[in-house]
């Protein structure tokens, strides 16, 4: 089975494991994917991920964050879709929720947050945003 938007099917199975409140959510994986998990774990809004490999096929298990019995992740929503792609320049990047929330950008240097990009004074695709 072949997904159009593997990203959006990660971000909607992270939405729901946590509106059923489950601490783990596992998903095919890709670079792409580890990536984005490693940027919203170095913001705090995961605990962790890890990477299995079994039977040539590799999946990454995401540890959810709850805070005081609530998710830690408000919203998380696709901004750039394979049908309409969505590019900033460093300037013109968006500040989510005035500031209390993170874009994640993918960039010629890597994946990161719109903060960092920022800093970097690096533009790119917005992937998703979330608070």
């Amino acid at each position: 089975m072949s997904l159009s938007d593997p990203i959006g099917d990660m971000l909607a199975r992270i939405k729901n494991a946590q509106m059923r409140s489950h601490k783990i959510v596992k998903m095919p994986s890709s670079k792409f994917k580890v990536k984005i998990a490693e940027v919203l774990k170095n913001e705090g809004f995961i605990k962790d991920h890890k990477i299995i490999d079994e039977n040539n096929k590799s999946e990454i298990n995401i540890y959810l964050k709850y805070s005081s019995g609530s998710p830690v992740i408000n919203t998380i929503e696709r901004v750039s879709r394979p049908g309409r792609r969505i590019f900033s320049s460093a300037e013109s990047l968006p500040k989510i929720n005035n500031g209390l929330g993170i874009a994640i950008i993918s960039t010629p240097k890597g994946v990161m947050s719109d903060v960092n990009a920022r800093k970097q004074k690096i533009g790119g695709e917005i992937i998703c945003k979330v608070f």
